[in-house]
């Protein structure tokens, strides 16, 4: 059955300078025949008048490219109209394009479902787009890049070890008496398998920074009453995010809010002071929730003032002393940071760093956060198991040695997209927008 056409705005949907409204499927070029009184060369950008169907009059003068099948982002036919971003331009070409028989609205992420259908991409590319399409700091922009390519490289790197190796048991299998192929297994393909498991198995424990880098790393700061909380989450996020006040209990309820820092997302959640009664039921009810911020955090800062220092109830809170310009000494070995003169708030982003095990340096260089989604450590760990099975506590029979070397490559070849259930498919896709 012929592949429907489909549309939609691919650009933002809000006012704008440029909006883009992309076309693809068999009938792109009918489109450009029935909008346009002058046709346009393949692949050149060519300024066109647009006009309605219908009766032929003006809807936009615009920029209007046509890419051919297969030389197309989707691999289809695929018009794009580059329009002025008014939104009745926008509504009109929309509403006119909906009224062409054959035609329809793309649902979110059918763009880039026909890319993939088509082998224009894998299953890796695909989520990278889709997480440098969500980047709003620069390490989720390389992570959703270089990550990706990192992991799409390694992947063939670790089938193609596989494949020689599934050779190499299915031609003892087929030539048992053939005694270098025997030699060759005996000599290196455990230590092979082994070694492949183990590099999957490293990928795998990467998720935990690739997540913090995608999703955001959360840290509650926790502290007694006036310990300087508000004021050091308004200095790290050098904004006024909370209300400070010299009074205590200022803060009744979790305040967050997202900062970009140094490139890693963090979310930081103020906190009510805690101490050991309540005056009333409100602040109660703000301790509590200040405890269960610390429950759910990635790191707990403790802020103890210095003027009124205190000590954490866990020991693996980080303490960093507030109200750095009232100390009357140096405190070597503190960390201590002042909200007012922003003195020590550069070494508190690089412990934060340090403690999110996101070493930038490290980062740059490709050393950290392969791994961004958990599908991508499943299919991986699936893999390492099956290679376990392969090797065996004692003697396996070749045959069952072999079976787990195919399962190891189908789990390598779910991670890039050759097999993947379609709820998988389902999930992935959901996350773009529509006209992407």
């Amino acid at each position: 059955m012929e592949a429907e056409t489909i549309f939609a705005l691919s650009s933002g949907a809000a006012r704008s300078g440029v909006a883009v409204i992309r076309v693809s499927g068999p009938a792109a070029g009918e489109v450009l025949a029935l909008f346009l009184d002058k046709p346009v060369r393949p692949r050149e950008a060519a300024l066109r008048a647009i006009r309605d169907p219908r009766d032929g009059s003006l809807i936009d003068r615009g920029l209007v490219l046509y890419f051919p099948a297969p030389h197309s982002f989707t691999g289809e036919d695929v018009v794009e109209f580059q329009v002025h971003g008014s939104l009745a331009v926008m509504r009109q070409l929309l509403a006119r394009l909906g009224g062409v028989p054959g035609l329809r609205a793309a649902r979110p992420g059918e763009f880039t479902r026909r890319a993939w259908l088509g082998g224009r991409m894998d299953l890796l590319e695909v989520e990278a787009l889709s997480d440098t399409l969500a980047a709003e700091t620069e390490l989720q922009r390389k992570l959703a890049l270089d990550g990706s390519r990192r992991l799409r490289a390694k992947t063939a790197e670790w089938r193609g070890a596989l494949m020689r190796l599934r050779a190499l048991v299915e031609a003892e299998i087929d030539f048992g008496d053939e005694g270098d192929v025997i030699d060759r297994l005996d000599s290196g393909a455990e230590r092979e398998i082994r070694d492949v498991a183990d590099a999957l198995r490293r990928a795998a424990a990467s998720l935990h920074i690739g997540q913090k880098v995608r999703t955001g790393f959360r840290v509650a700061i926790l502290g007694e009453p006036n310990a300087g909380k508000s004021s050091l989450l308004n200095a790290l996020a050098d904004r006024d995010v909370a209300i400070t006040s010299p009074r205590p209990g200022t803060t009744r309820d979790v305040v967050e809010a997202v900062v970009d820092l140094d490139g890693l997302p963090v979310i930081f959640m103020d906190t009510a002071g805690l101490r050991s009664s309540a005056e009333d039921e409100l602040e109660a009810e703000g301790m509590r929730r200040s405890m269960r911020a610390g429950d759910v955090a990635d790191l707990v800062i403790w802020a103890s003032a210095i003027d009124s220092p205190t000590k954490p109830f866990d020991p693996r809170f980080l303490v960093v002393n507030t109200k750095g310009d009232l100390a009357q000494s140096d405190m070597d070995g503190s960390l201590v940071v002042s909200s007012r003169t922003g003195d020590g708030i550069d070494s508190l982003t690089k412990e934060i760093h340090r403690r999110a095990g996101m070493d930038r340096a490290g980062f740059d260089q490709g050393t950290e956060a392969l791994v961004a989604h958990e599908r991508h450590a499943r299919s991986l760990l699936r893999a390492a198991e099956a290679l376990d099975h392969a090797i065996g506590h004692g003697a396996i029979a070749m045959d069952m040695r072999a079976e787990e070397l195919r399962v190891a490559c189908d789990s390598l070849d779910g991670l890039i997209g050759r097999v993947s259930p379609d709820d998988v498919l389902g999930e992935i896709f959901s996350r773009f927008c529509i006209g992407k």
